[in-house]
């Protein structure tokens, strides 16, 4: 076994591989950029190494400097974790080249599965299914459009290299084929760094699960059982678990033996996931199943598979890498329970999962246990840039069956608070809490079919709520609880009043208070509440609203307060008349960034008429591209940036003179 490795990554795998590491006594090696220099994982590592700029490409991705700091600590081997470095052929083989032992497969092993399309040529001869579809060598459009056409819509373009999502895109009509293919070229170009794409046939309801595979030096294969991580948007994962619910121990082989042969077909060795894409139009017993891919490395929902077999999937790295053989033979694997993984990301659901930035002013969640586990890169006080994914943590649970593992999960959603910025908490409690994913009726296109229901438009803060917030932000005047010590005009044999504003989605909501003997009267939209404060602790505070008992967590960053209440997570502003400032940005026709990026691409030049929804630039962020469009139609009058800008949050990006009618 090593004695020291290095860990060429950020962010919660970086922590995930220390943490294994260390407890098997070996020795660690972080590696940092200019915007992580006080990061977790440069916290946690015995020893840790500047690298180079914020942005990934002049750290992370800088395979030569890694490598020169792996020489000099006298790290015997190099753990890439998942993005960056992990699936790069030429970094495997300098590694090797080196003496350094790379913690994961083949350089040619990671060359036959990198571009789908010879991934799928191989998995054709090797036996295993796969999506009808177009992998040739001609990418000119016109030859693209032909094979789509000939494929039938909808169908998905793909990018042949990376993955998370990123290169891809669904087209639904012929007449939108041009547009999303130069949209999908031009994201993997700078994602990966090759254009190149393939057509498949898009299935109108699959699910989407995946086999974990492990390969050893002496050539045997095994896999961990099944995830199924049909919970997507925008054809990233939203929400993990395993075993797949409702496959036959009869499915579940089939699928596991066809990964275990797409691994050996390769020669596999060390971790990878066989994904499949199943066809459950009519229903999912004996549905088809096709390879999808096959990722050569870790995966971000590897906890779920480790919380039901009871194994180590790094530490089964580690051992592989060292040259030991796989640490259980297939017929030894348990299988146990069941295990759910969620994804809480700083993004706001509202504004069409916006990536957000900042500092995390309070973070906190259940302790950990058997049921739960938290794998997180950040904690409270730490940043979330803009040049890396805005994922602050992965929530698991485990119980011993889905039911017992839903109430685990929802329970974890309920107990955890984030707050400084916006983030998808209600939302993935919102998808654990639905009665469709209770009954397991799932498929990559749930989160579309049930929006509304994740995603309520508009939905202000109930009255509970309201009285939360008054009764935190008078908590301050009330010393010892007791009206006698109110210094804000009580007097004897009169009643305590007050009146709160605060303003929720752009809407004043008033709230009237008056000290009642032991108790407050609220009066919210003519409403009348008998309110009694039983505990505040901290940032934790139990009130009785009527008789009825309600806890939350209240966090409080001066007039604003993010209150985490059941499932739900309200933003409200203390409004105080005369002291508030005024927005100085102009009307709707002045666009603002929505956040820190890169200008990629300008659609419009001074003087051009545009009209409302019309494409004007794309903007480039957590790197993803965000199309910016016009709020109105008019005359851009206000231009002054191009093709590679860097623009700070809230900067104007186009002044737009509306049209008169």
């Amino acid at each position: 076994m090593f004695s020291k490795i290095l860990i060429a990554n950020r962010g919660e795998i970086a922590c995930r591989v220390i943490k294994t590491a260390q407890e098997n006594g070996i020795k660690t090696v972080a590696v940092y950029s200019d915007a992580d220099s006080t990061a977790r994982h440069v916290r946690l590592a015995d020893e840790a190494h500047h690298i180079g700029g914020a942005e990934a490409s002049a750290s992370y991705l800088r395979p030569d400097v890694i490598l020169e700091v792996a020489i000099r600590t006298g790290a015997q081997a190099i753990h890439p974790g998942y993005g960056f470095l992990s699936e790069n052929a030429e970094f495997s083989e300098a590694c090797a080249k080196a003496g350094i032992v790379f913690i994961g497969p083949s350089a040619d092993s990671i060359r036959s599965m990198g571009l789908k399309d010879r991934a799928k040529e191989i998995m054709e001869k090797a036996g295993v299914p796969v999506v009808p579809g177009y992998r040739g060598a001609d990418q000119t459009p016109k030859i693209l459009q032909a094979e789509a056409d000939g494929i039938g819509y909808p169908v998905l373009i793909k990018a042949v290299a990376g993955g998370g999502g990123k290169g891809m895109r669904l087209v639904e009509a012929a007449e939108d084929f041009i547009s999303s293919l130069e949209s999908c070229q031009r994201e993997a170009q700078a994602a990966f760094g090759n254009a190149h794409v393939l057509i498949e046939k898009y299935l109108t309801k699959p699910r989407h699960i995946e086999v974990q595979v492990f390969g050893d030096s002496f050539g045997e294969a095994v896999y961990l059982y099944e995830r199924d991580c049909s919970l997507q948007r925008r054809h990233q994962k939203v929400v993990e678990e395993a075993p797949a619910p409702g496959l036959s121990d009869k499915m579940r082989k089939a699928m596991g033996d066809a990964a275990v042969q797409a691994a050996k077909a390769i020669g596999y060795c060390g971790a990878g996931t066989i994904e499949f894409i199943v066809d459950v139009t009519q229903g999912l017993e004996d549905a088809p199943f096709y390879f999808m891919e096959m990722n050569t490395r870790l995966q971000v929902e590897h906890p779920v598979t480790e919380l039901i077999t009871g194994q180590d999937l790094v530490d089964w790295q580690l051992r592989i890498a060292a040259g030991e053989p796989l640490p259980l033979a297939q017929a030894d694997i348990p299988l146990i329970g069941h295990a759910f993984e969620v994804r809480l990301y700083a993004e706001d659901p509202e504004n069409n999962f916006m990536p957000q930035t900042g500092r995390i002013s309070h973070f906190s969640g259940p302790e950990e246990s058997t049921h739960f586990r938290l794998d997180t890169g950040v904690e409270q006080g730490d940043e979330v840039s803009i040049y890396y994914d805005p994922m602050i943590a992965k929530l698991i649970v485990w119980d011993r069956d889905r039911e017992g593992a839903l109430r685990q999960m929802s329970r974890a959603l309920e107990h955890t608070a984030v707050a400084g910025l916006k983030t998808n908490l209600e939302f993935l409690g919102n998808i654990i809490d639905h009665p469709a994913f209770a009954k397991a009726d799932l498929d990559t296109g749930f989160i579309e079919r049930f929006r509304d229901d994740l995603m309520p438009q508009g939905k202000q803060a109930d009255h509970a709520t309201l009285a939360l917030a008054a009764m935190a932000e008078l908590e301050p005047h009330m010393v010892g609880r007791d009206p006698w010590d109110w210094s804000d005009g009580w007097r004897m044999n009169l009643d305590l009043s007050t009146h709160l504003t605060f303003i929720d989605r752009e809407q004043h909501r008033e709230v009237m208070v008056s000290y009642q003997q032991d108790a407050f009267k609220l009066v919210i939209e003519e409403a009348e509440l008998t309110v009694r404060v039983l505990r505040h602790e901290g940032t934790d505070l139990d009130i009785t609203v009527d008789g009825h008992k309600v806890s939350a967590t209240v966090i409080q960053n001066g007039q604003d307060f993010t209150i985490f209440h059941g499932s739900t997570v309200s933003h409200l502003h203390h409004y105080l008349p005369g002291a508030e400032g005024e927005d100085e940005a102009g009307g709707s026709g002045v666009i603002t960034t929505p956040m820190p990026g890169k200008v990629t691409q300008v659609m419009v030049a001074l003087g051009d008429q545009v009209e409302q929804g019309q494409p004007l630039m794309i903007l480039e962020a957590m790197k993803m591209e965000h199309t910016i469009k016009a709020q109105v139609t008019g005359t851009v009058e206000g231009l002054a940036l191009a093709a590679g800008d860097q623009v700070t949050d809230g900067e104007i990006l186009i002044r737009i003179v509306e049209a008169e009618e």
